[in-house]
């Protein structure tokens, strides 16, 4: 069966999850998990997103952050890449490093921000790597110590986090870690890691109901939330895809805004084409990636191939469109 394609809204609150091949490790030593959370850091400033949340174990990794402008995938995609060559480089190895692609889930922030945050917080408890409350308070590679205040990570937004708990810092703090401690007593969350259905309509005794009214709901492995919400967001995912279906069908291709650019800027095609790093032409060219992706949902790949330039290169050309 073939995946779902990623649902990739900006301003969502993702739930991302990074896995190791195999369940192999991708963080050997304390180093490795630095190099990760700086790199991170550094693309969520640039991405204009929000963390609220974070974890890295030996295998694996849980985000929770509310995407920018446009959406998750340059985030990610810069972030694993990167990463991947740093370890493979730094541990004498080759290969793939992570699991398939990342997994994402778009939560409604509203019903499932806090449960959230205090899953991914407790995951070094689970998984018994730290004890007690007390060890996780002081522990460096989870985002809770950021929020108790014993670390520092400045691209987190831990404020946003005490404003859910409190208007005093001092009473916010407080009645975050009471929430935190009472998730060691409770099971797991179910709609946190169940089938689409549960987690998109908020757990079993809701579905059951539903189901018990002989009522269909709507929903999707990709998302947490109320079938209203699932409904919604599918709905913006699939107008933004109807819009540039329709202007691919109305005959507009790269070919087309290649020509139009071109033609405003007083160049040949040619020179785009030929890879020219003419400032000229380079100006036109990121014109041409960022109408490229917006109007034809084009990857960065796909556009690269009609430019003469890297993937790499049509990212940084629309980084620099979106920052003018």
């Amino acid at each position: 069966m073939p995946r779902q394609a990623r649902l990739d809204i900006s301003g969502a609150l993702h739930h991302v999850m990074v896995r190791g091949i195999d369940k192999m490790s991708i963080f050997k030593d304390n180093g490795d998990k630095e190099k990760f959370l700086q790199r991170l850091g550094e693309n969520i400033d640039k991405g204009s997103a929000f963390v609220y949340a974070w974890v890295v174990m030996d295998n694996h990794a849980h985000l929770l952050f509310k995407s920018g402008k446009h959406g998750i995938s340059d985030i990610m995609r810069k972030l694993l890449t990167w990463y991947a060559q740093y370890y493979n480089r730094s541990h004498k190895r080759t290969g793939h490093l992570f699991s398939n692609r990342y997994k994402s889930v778009l939560c409604d922030e509203d019903t499932y921000l806090l449960a959230l945050i205090r899953y991914i917080h407790l995951n070094p408890v689970r998984a018994k790597i730290v004890n007690t409350l007390e060890e996780l308070d002081k522990y460096p590679w989870s985002g809770h110590s950021v929020i108790m205040g014993n670390s520092r990570r400045t691209w987190m937004d831990s404020d946003y986090v005490l404003a859910q708990f409190g208007e005093s810092r001092r009473v916010a703090k407080k009645a975050y870690r009471r929430f935190i401690e009472e998730g060691l007593i409770l099971k797991q969350s179910t709609e946190l890691n169940d089938s689409g259905l549960v987690r998109s309509y908020g757990g079993w005794s809701q579905v059951k109901a539903i189901r018990r009214r002989g009522q269909k709901e709507e929903f999707d492995e990709r998302i947490v939330g109320s079938g209203e919400f699932v409904q919604a967001v599918l709905k913006e995912a699939e107008d933004r895809q109807v819009r540039q279906l329709r202007m691919r069908q109305s005959g507009t291709a790269i070919e087309t805004i290649i020509r139009e650019e071109c033609a405003k800027g007083g160049i040949s095609d040619k020179e785009i084409k030929m890879g020219s790093r003419r400032q000229l032409v380079s100006g036109i060219r990121a014109k041409i990636a960022y109408r490229s992706r917006e109007e034809l949902g084009l990857s960065a790949a796909e556009i690269a191939r009609h430019t003469g330039v890297s993937t790499s290169g049509i990212t940084r050309a629309i980084e620099k469109v979106v920052k003018e």
